[in-house]
């Protein structure tokens, strides 16, 4: 059993972080810190209450959907603001069932800590996500920080509208996608039980398993 950590690290340097010190362990007699998190910073997970109203909150999702079987999408290397189609899941396609995860590999991960990695994102398309809920895809993680582009409302709020009204979890800000092996992963991804959150950091993983396993 091989275990990929497809986690930002949590630090001062990452937005929407800070990390405090709250107790010394040579005045206090422990360390402790005080921790404030974004709930959409880092690797993430969306609640649907995040752009639905009246949607459901974090502490309201079926576990069961984070984690499980996932199959990953080569996309790689996504160009910048490129619009992932049907087209790109290839072979896959045929492949997805109803209550399907999918990883998408861009590799954009790599531009984190640029001005690019949020403002020229690839992203899902319409299309795509349409097709995503049209066959009942349970859960998709994507690498950019959002499923779609930040800087226009009208597209963040369209997608993420079309997947959370299928049923669709969302997992963004995910890393190191290009160190899997295999097209299936066993994946998961667990967000803090936040009583009526709209997000949450996640530490998210992927487990490859031998042929004997």
């Amino acid at each position: 059993m091989r275990v990929i950590d497809l986690s930002l690290p949590v630090d001062n340097h990452l937005a929407g972080v800070n990390i405090a010190t709250a107790k010394r362990l040579e005045v206090d007699g422990w360390n402790a810190t005080t921790l404030s998190l974004y709930s959409h910073c880092g690797t993430h997970m969306d609640a649907p209450c995040h752009f639905l109203p009246g949607g459901a909150t974090l502490d309201q999702q079926d576990l069961s959907v984070c984690v499980g079987s996932a199959l990953v999408v080569n996309v790689a290397p996504a160009a910048p603001k490129q619009l992932i189609q049907i087209a790109d899941l290839g072979d896959l396609e045929q492949a997805i069932k109803p209550g399907a995860r999918l990883l998408f590999r861009t590799d954009w991960y790599k531009r984190f800590g640029t001005d690019e990695y949020r403002n020229s994102l690839p992203r899902i398309s319409t299309e795509l996500a349409r097709w995503l809920v049209e066959h009942q895809v349970a859960m998709i993680g994507v690498e950019p920080p959002s499923v779609a582009d930040v800087n226009s409302i009208d597209e963040v709020t369209e997608v993420h509208e079309i997947l959370f009204q299928g049923n669709v979890l969302i997992v963004e800000g995910l890393a190191n996608l290009d160190q899997i092996q295999s097209t299936v992963v066993d994946f998961i991804a667990l967000p803090m039980k936040i009583t009526g959150g709209d997000g949450s950091p996640v530490r998210a993983i992927a487990i490859e398993r031998s042929s004997d396993d």
